[in-house]
């Protein structure tokens, strides 16, 4: 089913972020920082991987996402439906089966034998593409995803999240520069927030988090140095 009437775009964010505590997949530790995929440290980290276990939240949360890209790119807007591999999956079938629209997948890198494709399912030349994942940090890895998709003749100009750092400015300049227009449901700011009304955490650990994402590099770059 299509949903067609939900929350403004505050209350989404401010719902998502209750939803992401509620399943413990925000992680805040500033006395022993994270290390992200980058190699540098973070005292947050997040998992949205988590959500796939959670029915209710996962299908709220996927209602969520379409409305907002119905809302934002428009009604009409898609041919196709591509998610991101892997953790980009299993909410591109979600919102795909949403839009009743077709789903395909996108690889990393091709496979190496058969066909050598980093599509699988059926694209067409002229599509317009909707690329699914579940969140994005900088943006860096959608734009070879974004590639992968043009290759075959199809378009993308759009790109869905439920969740977006939001503390690195360059990203969605960086995207807009590539043709892509960002979407996503919240943010870490939107995190916080809800992490404060809640008191999820404690003070000083929701203090280090803040004093990160207001200047996360310099931030990273003193924590290598110590």
């Amino acid at each position: 089913m299509i949903p067609s009437s939900y929350p403004a775009k505050d209350e989404i964010a401010r719902l998502t972020a209750r939803m992401l505590l509620e399943i413990k997949a925000v992680h805040f530790n500033a006395d022993e920082p994270f290390t992200l995929a980058s190699g540098l440290p973070s005292p947050t980290y997040i998992d949205c991987r988590k959500l796939i276990s959670y029915p209710r939240i996962r299908s709220t949360l996927m209602d969520f996402m379409a409305v907002t890209v119905l809302r934002d790119a428009g009604f009409e807007a898609f041919d196709n439906i591509a998610g991101g591999e892997t953790a980009g999956i299993p909410f591109a079938a979600m919102v795909a089966e949403r839009l009743a629209l077709p789903m395909t997948y996108v690889r990393k890198k091709p496979k190496g034998y058969g066909r050598n494709a980093r599509i699988e399912g059926a694209m067409s030349e002229g599509e317009r593409v909707l690329l699914v994942e579940d969140l994005t940090t900088d943006g860096g890895s959608k734009l070879s995803f974004v590639d992968a998709i043009r290759d075959t003749g199809a378009s993308c100009a759009h790109t869905a999240v439920i969740f977006y750092y939001g503390i690195f400015p360059e990203t969605e300049p960086n995207l807009e520069k590539h043709g892509v227009k960002l979407h996503y449901l919240c943010t870490w700011w939107d995190v916080l927030a809800e992490a404060r009304a809640q008191g999820a955490f404690s003070a000083e650990t929701l203090d280090e988090v803040e004093a990160f994402l207001k200047a996360p590099r310099p931030w990273q770059e003193a924590r290598q140095k110590g």
